[in-house]
């Protein structure tokens, strides 16, 4: 009987510890009391520990997913944060960031460039920007739900990995991962019930939206006007149709066999909308090329050159010059278009016309080479009336006598005077037709500046009128000069009215009324204001 108490006691004294597991016979002294909850209590701590670092690890290996909103290829992404929030990284405009929900976690979502299948599918389907739009939120929630449940399963998965290896034992394991899993769960937890949709109301913006004072003053009326803009563009599209019956009512032009019509565009910053009105004016018009004078982006950066994309399928020849808003990267983007010819001081031949082209001298983002913006000081009327020189020596030694050249902005076209017939340009988001100044002798050159073909992009929003969507289709005879234009325009956001006019050039050889220019160091004039012609 004393033997089997003795058992039994030993037997007491040998069980499994429910943390620790040890499987040990239990140490006698009167040391007992104090080694025995402190070895415990680093087990314990060990255990956290590896739970909590497998979890962090966890949620930085496996706490991202990818989505589709609307044509963005968007990643969603969880980190741990102190403060908790949500990060919008737009590039190349910044970041916003949103007060959204409280801590320990962290959401950021990264739009990243256009998908070519789904972009052309809006521009061939116009009405569906306003579906995408209005299932923007369910793919956002959707994204979300993904990211939760693909962040709690990383989470465990690591956590029991990494106690696995240090631990060597299934019960602490399965400890470890328990309590990754409610810490993971916690978090994701606080953070969906401390969500305030309010807080996209008082965004607050970083990075290059620092240089937009303009978008960053009043963020939230642009936002709201943009709404508006996705629900009017069915109409606003629609009402593209109104344009055929407004030519059918022009005085008739009766162009010859050999008539050249070119569709002048310029100033898109990455407004969808414009591919689809160019498109249009492309097909019902018999547009043989297209003459785009830059700013076809905003900031120039490696995801807007997807935007370039629609090029090709105009199906027609595209020529293109470097606005102050297009790097090196959207020209080369441009370039790799199966139709497309990138000008930088250099002239080509397309449909019988001879055209001569420079890219802008600045790249607004880059202060280095646009130091002081894009207003017309000194230093930049410089800038731009050298690009003019280099242009008018172009044109003067080549073997074929230009009949177009083209530049961005009309600063530049100065020193074009009497090289050739007809200058093209843009950058000043408004309509104007004017004559150089010519000295006795020379021949009248002819400049056309275009509005902006994409309503001036985001910034077109900011005032209390749209900034309407433009675009000019030129037609030359057999000898190459300018017998008639047509002039489109297409009201801005929240309007749907569609205007087309036609003017004749009943003497090409006159010109139109001067107009002064800027000239090089020695006095900026002030910014001149050129007379439209009739």
């Amino acid at each position: 009987m004393d033997g089997q108490r003795d058992e039994r006691h030993d037997d007491a004294d040998d069980r499994d510890d429910p943390v620790t597991g040890d499987d040990q016979p239990r140490p006698t002294g009167w040391w007992v009391g104090a080694a025995g909850p402190l070895r415990r209590l680093g087990l314990i701590v060990a255990v956290l520990a590896v739970a909590l670092a497998g979890a962090v690890l966890g949620v930085l290996a496996g706490g991202q997913v990818s989505t589709d909103i609307g044509p963005f290829r968007a990643n969603l992404s969880i980190s741990p944060a102190r403060d908790g929030g949500t990060t919008v990284d737009i590039p190349p405009l910044g970041a916003l960031l949103l007060d959204s929900h409280d801590g320990p976690t962290h959401l950021t979502v990264r739009l990243g460039a256009l998908d070519q299948g789904r972009t052309e599918a809006l521009i061939d389907d116009p009405a569906s920007i306003s579906r995408a739009s209005q299932s923007a939120v369910e793919d956002v929630r959707s994204g979300v739900m993904r990211l939760g449940l693909r962040t709690l399963g990383a989470s465990v998965l690591v956590t029991l990995i990494l106690a696995g290896l240090i631990f060597r034992d299934a019960r602490r394991t399965a400890w470890a991962g328990g309590l990754a899993l409610l810490v993971t769960a916690s978090s994701l937890g606080t953070a969906a019930a401390t969500v305030r949709p309010q807080a996209i109301e008082e965004p607050r913006y970083e990075g290059l939206l620092v240089n937009a004072p303009a978008i960053v003053g009043d963020a939230r009326r642009i936002a709201n006007d943009y709404t508006k803009y996705a629900e009017q563009l069915q109409r606003l599209v629609g009402n593209v149709s109104q344009l055929y019956t407004t030519v059918s009512a022009l005085p008739l032009l009766e162009p010859t066999p050999g008539t050249t019509r070119v569709l002048h565009v310029s100033d898109m910053h990455l407004n969808p909308t414009g591919w689809q009105l160019i498109r249009t004016v492309v097909e019902q018009f018999g547009i043989d090329v297209v003459i785009d004078t830059g700013d076809i982006t905003d900031w120039g950066s490696e995801p807007e050159a997807s935007f370039v994309a629609s090029i090709g399928l105009l199906k027609k020849p595209y020529v293109f010059i470097r606005g102050n808003h297009d790097s090196g990267k959207t020209a080369a983007a441009v370039a790799r278009q199966p139709n497309a010819i990138v000008l930088n001081n250099t002239t080509t031949t397309v449909a019988g016309l001879t055209i001569a082209g420079i890219g802008d001298p600045r790249f607004t983002p880059d202060k280095n080479t646009s130091p002081a913006g894009s207003g017309l000081t000194q230093q930049v009327a410089d800038q731009v009336i050298g690009a003019g020189n280099q242009l008018a020596a172009t044109v003067r030694s080549s073997p074929r006598p230009v009949n177009i050249a083209l530049v961005h902005d009309p600063a530049s076209a100065g020193p074009l005077a009497g090289t050739c017939p007809l200058v093209l340009a843009g950058h000043t988001h408004a309509r104007q037709v004017t004559k150089l100044p010519q000295a006795p002798g020379q021949q009248p050159t002819a400049l056309m500046v275009e509005g902006s073909t994409g309503g001036a992009g985001l910034r077109g929003l900011e005032g209390e009128k749209p900034t309407p969507l433009s675009m000019s289709v030129l037609y030359f005879d057999q000898q190459k000069l300018l017998q008639a234009y047509d002039t489109i325009t297409v009201g801005g956001t929240g309007q749907a009215q569609v205007n087309l006019e036609r003017r004749l050039v009943e003497n090409p050889t006159a010109g139109v009324p001067a107009t002064p220019t800027p000239t090089p160091s020695g006095g900026v004039p002030a910014t001149p204001t050129p007379t439209p012609t009739g």
